[in-house]
């Protein structure tokens, strides 16, 4: 009964072919098609009307030079969110509950910011491992701790993302499991835990979007201060 539990980290597969591959093609049916006119239904106003406002959300923190990069945030938002709501879906798994796919998120971006302010302002860099102001005794020590925390900050991206959806997902999967194994035994309780899980299923979908807003805003703060 306790591996049942983590079995819906695995992607499912119908005829060989992984169904986390077709629930991927549905956001692209959301796309319209290219017309004459920039907004063709309500439905392509609706999409531009969310770009805008997640570019604007994730540019607050930068300045004019980390404009550069947002293109590439946006995208990163869109694909997180894209993933972690399609794995609320029947029969299909969320890839971002695997520690792998967030570290090879998490980890190129870090490194991209941190040479980036290695390359363009070394000095400013490298003067946030040592505070000023810091007495001489404590200084190995605090370069040391500072270092510290520069170098798990990708780790703590990726774990922190796993983390939240893994514990959502296993809590959904045991609610809904003592659902099922009450119906016959106590009804009223059953039809209790059923509320339940509808109030969770709703909070786990505002977590899978704040999760890819929070993932993709640290790596804006990180790069604002190489910039």
């Amino acid at each position: 009964m306790n591996l049942s539990f983590f079995d819906q980290f695995t992607s499912p597969c119908f005829l060989g072919i992984p169904l986390i591959l077709l629930s991927t093609l549905f956001p692209a049916l959301l796309i319209p098609a290219p017309g004459n006119r920039w907004l063709t239904n309500r439905l392509s106003t609706l999409q531009l009307w969310m770009f805008h406002l997640i570019t604007k959300q994730l540019m607050i923190p930068l300045n004019k030079k980390g404009h550069k990069w947002a293109l590439i945030l946006t995208s990163l938002m869109l694909l997180l969110l894209s993933i972690n709501l399609l794995g609320l879906l029947p029969y299909t798994f969320t890839p971002t509950t695997q520690l792998s796919m967030n570290m090879a998120l998490a980890f190129p971006l870090w490194l991209a910011t941190l040479l980036t302010g290695l390359r363009n302002q070394p000095s400013a860099s490298l003067g946030h491992l040592l505070p000023e102001g810091t007495p001489t005794p404590l200084i190995p020590a605090l370069i040391m701790i500072e270092t510290t925390s520069l170098l798990i900050r990708p780790l703590a991206l990726a774990v922190r993302l796993t983390a939240n959806l893994t514990a959502g997902h296993l809590l959904i999967q045991l609610i809904s499991t003592a659902t099922i194994t009450l119906l016959p035994i106590m009804p009223a309780v059953s039809i209790l835990s059923t509320s339940i899980l509808l109030l969770l299923t709703i909070l786990e979908v505002a977590v899978a979007m704040i999760q890819a807003y929070v993932f993709v805003l640290l790596l804006s703060l990180y790069l604002q201060e190489n910039i």
